[in-house]
């Protein structure tokens, strides 16, 4: 922690805690009945996104899940714009078309959050083989979560990834619940998606270099980030990074979560990533209870100020449902 300035962990605390107040705020809008079609929140999860992208350029890639609003903000994505997209409105990413699961921001290097289970996976092999025949030392970073794993878009990009030695990082947000069931479980007879305990392992069986972290803690994930993306920059090829992580709220809005125990819940948010990253920096002398407060107050007020410009902003019109559409010359 010694070689990161002070400026760049005041700046990782203050998007995590943008993120944060950004879901808090989803939360109440879908609430009240202001956004339509399925919301997924990352609260809980914030020290992965933000470790992460702490090591990319503008002009690295990521492609997310769809619980992409915190690795939106992460990479650099507007909160107006993104607020606006899940209000329908004509000036959100994708001119309100696509909702919560479908932002984008392409000048970002935000290749898209994606309803399909795993169907990151192959958007960032390519972009990662781009990257590499262009020869721009640029990186590729697929986010997943732990359902997704099971998914053969993710395996084999990971395999392709490897033959083809790409500049790619496979990231594991091991949140431990594929929807309702959980992965993993501390006693037989308890639902699991997989046989397997360590998501690592499916790594090693395509040759990938793999390191498992923490995932509420941001110091873990800045630092091993920080490997995967050198060694993807100088040649080395992917890696894949499993982060164990809890998200807050249910799988989707609605969701009262009745597979988790009350128990879990709260030791999961004794866990919480802000007030950790907080604490420790706080000890450091980094940050002071005073300079946290502005910063929450500072988001609260940039939030504020993105949904308002999002209710403000005009609905698409009839005729926008005809642009920026694919027609197949097959059909």
């Amino acid at each position: 922690m010694s070689a990161i300035s002070s400026e760049k962990w005041i700046e990782m605390y203050r998007r995590m805690v943008l993120i944060r107040t950004f879901e808090a705020h989803t939360h109440e809008l879908f609430s009240a009945g202001k956004i339509p079609g399925f919301v997924h929140l990352y609260a809980g999860e914030e020290a992965v996104g933000v470790g992460v992208c702490s090591h990319l350029q503008k002009d690295d890639f990521i492609t997310s899940t769809h619980r992409g609003h915190g690795h939106c903000i992460a990479k650099g994505c507007d909160p107006k714009y993104m607020f606006a997209e899940l209000l329908g409105r004509a000036t959100g990413y994708c001119k309100g078309k696509g909702g919560s699961m479908h932002i984008a921001d392409v000048g970002m290097g935000m290749l898209g959050a994606n309803g399909i289970v795993g169907a990151g996976g192959p958007l960032a092999t390519g972009a990662a083989l781009a990257a590499k025949l262009r020869g721009t030392r640029n990186v590729a970073v697929c986010f997943f979560g732990d359902g997704a794993a099971n998914q053969g878009t993710i395996l084999e990009s990971m395999n392709l990834s490897s033959v083809w030695k790409l500049p790619a990082i496979f990231v594991a947000e091991d949140n431990q619940y594929a929807i309702s069931m959980r992965s993993s479980g501390p006693s037989e007879g308890q639902p699991r998606w997989s046989t397997a305990r360590d998501l690592t392992h499916r790594a090693s069986g395509f040759g990938l270099p793999a390191i498992a972290v923490d995932g509420n803690d941001i110091t873990a994930v800045h630092e091993a980030a920080g490997e995967t993306v050198r060694r993807a920059r100088e040649g080395g090829g992917p890696s894949f990074l499993h982060c164990l992580t809890y998200r807050h709220y249910g799988h989707f809005e609605g969701d009262q979560g009745a597979y988790r125990s009350r128990v879990e819940e709260e030791e999961w948010r004794r866990r919480d990533p802000i007030p950790r990253l907080r604490a420790k920096l706080i000890e450091m002398g980094i940050l002071t209870e005073a300079r946290a407060e502005e910063i929450r107050v500072a988001c609260r007020k940039e939030i504020e100020e993105a949904v308002a410009f999002a209710e403000k902003s005009p609905w698409p019109s009839p005729e926008d449902a005809f642009t920026d559409v694919f027609v197949s010359p097959y059909y």
